[in-house]
């Protein structure tokens, strides 16, 4: 396959993502971990096949030395994008989200990796002193087990509208099957992490009252996740993160 890398749609950190006509290309940096993008490469494929919209997987190569997964181009805007363009929709843009996680959570992929593995792993990277670690494995031990698909990155900006109107989730990098809840606890620490407090309300209180989840379990989520969320981003984030694993209650 002969790509053109002229045009970059976005910057991620140790990511270039370009678009070559109808097909997207993510390049990562040359000390991105091999696995990490072969994972990731299977784990959005695995869920191609599950009855949402998600971009086809085409292939993965190397370009310059440097892993890239090429996949369908989606056109469209994100619902973030929609979001700033109007704000007068803003709750009914949070509705969606809400109703296309929910179908998203209807579903299950049995080859996926499970949610509680992978937390359970990123806990123990945290520099966290012994007692909090201990008492994080607890808690998530402690967690119904579930079989649901959990994005692990699902905001708005992963969200892509097409002009006809039809949704199409991207990147499938942290994509895990789990507890629908924890899932939901991580869209709500993002809207919190992007400043977005009375965002990060509507859409808790929405979610729960359509899922008729009580907000109680959804919190019970939220040390957990952040914990396993801290080991990476940026030090405001990390911190951000970090002041939430020490709140035990709720309000």
């Amino acid at each position: 396959m002969n790509l053109k890398l002229n045009t970059v749609i976005a910057e991620r950190p140790n990511k270039k993502i370009y678009r070559d006509g109808d097909l997207c290309i993510k390049v990562f940096d040359s000390d991105f971990s091999k696995i990490d993008v072969l994972n990731e490469a299977l784990n959005q494929a695995r869920v191609e096949n599950i009855g949402l919209n998600v971009p086809k997987i085409h292939e993965v190569c190397t370009i310059d030395g440097k892993w890239a997964i090429v996949s369908d181009f989606v056109e469209g805007k994100t619902l973030e994008k929609l979001m700033e363009e109007n704000p007068d929709k803003k709750d009914e843009y949070i509705e969606y989200l809400v109703d296309l996680q929910m179908e998203m959570h209807a579903k299950t992929c049995p080859m996926l990796n499970k949610l509680k593995d992978k937390m359970s792993g990123k806990i123990d990277k945290t520099d966290f002193d012994a007692t909090t670690r201990y008492d994080l494995h607890t808690r998530l031990e402690g967690m119904p087990k579930h079989k649901k698909v959990c994005h692990g990155d699902f905001n708005p900006s992963n969200i892509i509208i097409t002009p006809e109107g039809k949704p199409y989730i991207i990147d499938w990098s942290h994509v895990t099957q789990g507890n629908a809840s924890a899932d939901v606890a991580r869209t709500y620490l993002i809207f919190n992490l992007n400043g977005d407090i009375e965002g990060a309300k509507k859409y808790l209180d929405l979610f729960c009252k359509k899922s008729d989840t009580a907000k109680q379990y959804v919190q019970k989520w939220m040390p957990i996740v952040a914990a396993s969320q801290s080991v990476k981003g940026n030090e405001r984030e990390r911190e951000f993160l970090k002041s939430w694993v020490n709140v035990v209650e709720y309000q």
